[in-house]
């Protein structure tokens, strides 16, 4: 094995031999365990939130694997509807062609050349983080399987009556005229104003007030085209008496009237809103509640129609309201259409004031477009009833999320759940089966010929098919099913369905966790999967979230390959439009990489995140902790050295030739149960974070810093005896093979790489570490007597060194020294351990004082009521001592005076941040606890 650990010249490698292999692949005999895949759009790129998904998901996957279970982890993509139709529209804009150009059969034939060419980017990254997917099942939402998978769905959906045609309100993209999901929706904090209309009362002025009118506030005068009411409190007494009355719509000339709705905020404006049913959310709701008429005044581009399309609530056209709009407004833009409209009432004298006003403008994630709430024809799924056995699916206990509040976040959703728009209008996705004749009726089945026969359709009736797709919910609401074969009821679906659990984020909990529960049930009667696994968003170390307009993103590639500093500034700020926010951006890239990011390897990235990945909460992701599990990768590289040393071409044991066993091997056995019982009760309890710290302690503290050094002795020795060094070898194989396992799921590449060469020193025999069994805790070999014994020798020598560097005495100087107070349990410990501790500690002579004799001046340390004393005479140059130590305090004198007087400054205190002031109390409080140390560790000596 090289002497140094270089990660790159490792993983490739070990990846394609196990995928080579088909290792990947189920083959346990044990229990089925299965995770499926959040598939991530066959658009995108690694990001952060995918480095930490995958590492939590293999983890799981792999220490299940290693337990013997029949374990399969599911890999595919989602085709990513509107996301892949924008890319290749792009690539056909830059071309000057447009996807109408080219019709819908050949713009999707350009669409899934696309795909083939460039949507492998993200599985090909997902290898590079050592995912052990089995990628021979590899799916795709839009292949013939899934495909088929879908149409049975909406089919089964519309016959159970829980799939149905509807008008409705929803979010509509009007650059890419299309509907959108919530998620699809960003609110975005932007500065606007809130205009005071006067709408005048239909009915003559207010008794004994005079007015004739009512003034109502809105952010979007526009809309007042579409009024079918103005609403007030019901409890407002400014306004409870005209519920009832009507006012005259200026500009329209429609009577409308007052109605009191609890909706109102009496605090908000003047607490006289317009309601607008057909282009606001919240005003679609008053507007059924009050059965008023949807006034629709816009076309697919928010331009302002010639003649309003009027509709009842249940979507049936309405021919009871005048659907005449103002002359001079057809076409007009909704921006343009609102300064004519505050011009006009201006103009009318109906313009009462104009505020500024703080709002959240909703505009496409994709699209940057302001999102227009637009009444059109979409499909439907009634979820209700899908909610109820969702519902119960949970409170029944037989999916549990983890942690369990996310539970109340589920329930709060689903108990107000609002009916599923699944159309979008676009070509690329999962086309509708349903057909139409040229009287608008609606004929739905798997295929143009099923439609036909169920239907009773004759074949000289001309059928179209519908021109939008469903929603990708829709399919990867079906994706722990679809993917394994159904409707067909295959081997894998009856043996990996239901799913054990599901690794996800809280921010999709309803869009996709709550959707695949209710089409799970429901279609096949089972539930998706055991366990919800719910973690939190990965942030930067500041705890902001990541985004390119903040320049923080991290791309987990980049940590494990490395990236230079100018080449991570062009990747940052590229495509900028704004000088200012990139020149910001580079600037803080440049304060936190001066020299770009190293090469960490994968091992340290994957157990960075598990080591973050605490109970549900966001996490901070914080570099200098990738650094230090890199140092860690290091030390068991070394470690392993170390052993191979040691062990290579001798005896070590393991072949049933007699050994003794030291209470120092028989010590780190100990420490090795408890170790596995640990990490093992930690995954069960999905507290990744507490398994890899368990982990960590063993290994670097346990192992490394202590057992290594402690058996130094007994290898190096000539005369110790030969079944004590067959018994240390044989630990220090054992031991180190053991731990491979178990830190395996979390450092796949490392332990791989050197389990290969511990393997047949310890006796084991396999072709991979990954197929090796899990290590089993066996409590009998639980050695308390041990572990007190070497906590006890570990204590005495912490005391030695803490007195060697307190007093500044060399290692390389042998010293004597005196214990106090020892009890017989403390002197049967010494005489064990007295050549070990010598040899390490680098001692001259041990003694025990009697009770009844004055000890000698020395340095002190404790070991439970002993005391363990190093005589200072001739240790030390008392004179020089002084002088070093004088030297010290008046240097850390100096620091508290200088950052003392910069926290008394009241202009430097009101003025620099407070991280900054944070920062500069610490170092004085670092300073002025370093000063007094310093000032005792000089009075003992000066009392020599």
């Amino acid at each position: 094995m090289d002497k140094t650990y270089q990660p790159h010249a490792i993983e490739s490698h070990w990846y394609n031999e196990w995928e080579s292999k088909d290792y990947f692949a189920p083959q346990g005999s044990g229990e089925p365990y299965t995770i499926m895949i959040p598939p991530p759009n066959v658009t995108g790129s690694l990001h952060m939130g995918h480095g930490f998904n995958n590492a939590i998901m293999d983890a799981l996957i792999r220490w299940r694997r290693m337990q013997g279970r029949n374990t399969l982890w599911q890999p595919g993509t989602d085709h990513a509807g509107i996301a892949t139709q924008m890319v290749v529209e792009r690539q056909l804009g830059a071309q000057g062609v447009s996807r109408h150009d080219l019709g819908r059969e050949k713009f999707l034939e350009k669409v899934w050349e696309w795909k083939e060419q460039s949507g492998g980017t993200i599985t090909r990254q997902i290898r590079r983080l050592g995912s052990s997917v089995d990628w021979s099942r590899e799916r795709f939402t839009m292949d013939e399987g899934l495909s088929e998978a879908v149409k049975e769905a909406f089919v089964r959906l519309h016959e159970d009556g829980l799939i149905y045609r509807g008008k409705r309100l929803v979010n509509w993209d009007t650059k890419l005229h299309t509907a959108i999901s919530d998620l699809e929706v960003e609110n975005h904090d932007e500065k606007g104003h809130l205009w005071h209309l006067r709408y005048p009362l239909a009915e003559g002025a207010r008794t004994g007030e005079g007015l004739d009118y009512l003034v109502v506030a809105t952010t979007r005068p526009e809309t007042m085209l579409g009024d079918s009411a103005i609403a007030v409190h019901p409890e407002d007494e400014r306004y409870r008496d005209l519920i009832g009355r009507h006012v005259m719509l200026p500009l329209v000339n429609r009577l409308i009237p007052i109605v009191g709705d609890e909706y109102v905020d009496r605090e908000f404006g003047t607490g006289c809103v317009k309601i607008t049913p057909a282009h606001d959310f919240n005003d679609y709701e008053v507007g059924k509640r009050h059965h008023l008429p949807l006034i629709n005044i816009f076309d697919r581009d928010a331009r302002v129609l010639a003649r309003a399309q009027v509709f009842h609530v249940d979507g049936t056209p309405n021919d009871r309201v005048d659907p005449s709009l103002p002359d001079g407004y057809a076409g007009m833009d909704r921006y343009d259409a609102r300064k004519a409209i505050v011009a006009e009432f201006q103009g009318m004298g109906l313009l009462e004031k104009i505020d500024a006003h703080a709002l959240k403008v909703p505009r496409g994630d994709r699209s940057g477009t302001v999102i227009e709430p637009w009444l059109t024809d979409q499909w439907y799924v009634s979820t209700k009833p899908l909610a109820e056995k969702a519902i119960a699916a949970v409170e029944s206990g037989q999916i549990q999320f983890v942690p369990k509040q996310y539970e109340n976040m589920y329930f709060s959703w689903m108990r107000d759940i609002q009916d599923w728009c699944i159309s979008r209008q676009l070509w690329w996705g999962h086309r509708i089966p349903a057909w139409y004749d040229e009287a608008g009726n609606v004929y739905v089945g798997r295929d143009e010929a099923e439609a036909r026969r169920r239907y009773n359709v004759p074949n000289n009736v001309d059928l179209r098919q519908d021109d939008d797709v469903l929603d990708t919910w829709f399919s990867s609401g079906l994706w722990t099913f679809s993917t394994l074969g159904w409707p067909e009821q295959t081997d894998f679906l009856k043996t990996f369905h239901p799913t054990d659990v599901l690794v996800t984020g809280f921010d999709i909990i309803f869009f996709w966790v709550a959707r695949m529960i209710m089409m799970s049930t429901h279609l096949t009667g089972q539930i998706p999967f055991k366990t919800v696994y719910v973690h939190g968003l990965v942030r930067d170390a500041q705890g902001q979230k990541m985004s390119k307009s903040k320049g923080n993103v991290l791309d987990p590639l980049d940590i494990v390959d490395g990236i230079e500093l100018d080449t991570l500034l062009e990747k940052r700020t590229s495509g900028m439009m704004q000088p200012k926010l990139a020149e910001k951006i580079a600037k803080q890239t440049r304060a936190e990489f001066p020299e770009g990011i190293a090469s960490y390897g994968t091992d340290a990235l994957r157990f960075t995140f598990c080591s973050l990945a605490s109970t549900g909460r966001d996490i901070k992701f914080d570099m200098g902790r990738v650094e230090g599990y890199r140092n860690f990768c290091n030390k068991l590289w070394n470690a392993a050295n170390f052993v191979f040393e040691n062990t290579e071409d001798k005896d070590t044991g393991v072949n049933d030739e007699p050994v003794e066993l030291s209470s120092v091997d028989r010590w780190i056995i100990s420490a090795l149960q408890r170790t596995e019982l640990e990490v093992n009760r930690q995954l069960e309890a999905f507290r990744f974070d507490l398994a890899t710290q368990a982990l960590y302690e063993f290994v670097w503290d346990e192992y490394c810093a202590w057992y290594l050094e402690l058996v130094k002795p007994v290898l190096w020795d000539e005369n110790a005896s030969a079944e004590r060094q067959r018994g240390t070898r044989r630990t220090l194989v054992r031991v180190l093979e053991a731990a491979l396992r178990l830190a395996h799921p979390f450092m796949p590449f490392i332990t791989e790489e050197i389990w290969q060469r511990v393997a047949p020193l310890a006796a084991k025999s396999g072709p991979t570490l990954m197929l090796q069994p899990w290590p089993d805790a066996t409590e009998d070999r639980i050695d308390e007597q041990a572990e007190f014994d070497i906590d006890w020798v570990k204590a005495l020598m912490l005391g030695v060194r803490q007195i060697r560097g307190e007093m500044n005495i060399s290692m390389a100087r042998k010293i004597d020294l005196v214990l106090r107070n020892a009890d017989d349990t403390d002197r049967r410990r010494l005489a064990e351990n007295e050549p070990l501790l010598k040899k390490l500690a680098k001692l001259e002579t041990i003694t025990v004082l009697p009770a009844d004799q004055e000890p000698p001046l020395a340095a002190t340390a404790l070991v439970g009521e002993m005391e363990v004393l190093v005589p200072m005479a001739g240790l030390i140059d008392k004179d020089a001592e002084l002088a070093r130590l004088d030297k010290e305090i008046a240097k850390l004198e100096g620091e508290v005076k200088r950052v003392g007087g910069k926290l008394s400054n009241e202009g430097f205190v009101s003025k620099a941040p407070a991280e900054v002031i944070d920062k500069e109390r610490a170092k004085l409080a670092e300073a002025e606890q370093a000063r007094a140390r310093l000032a005792e560790q000089r009075g003992r000596i000066a009392s020599l």
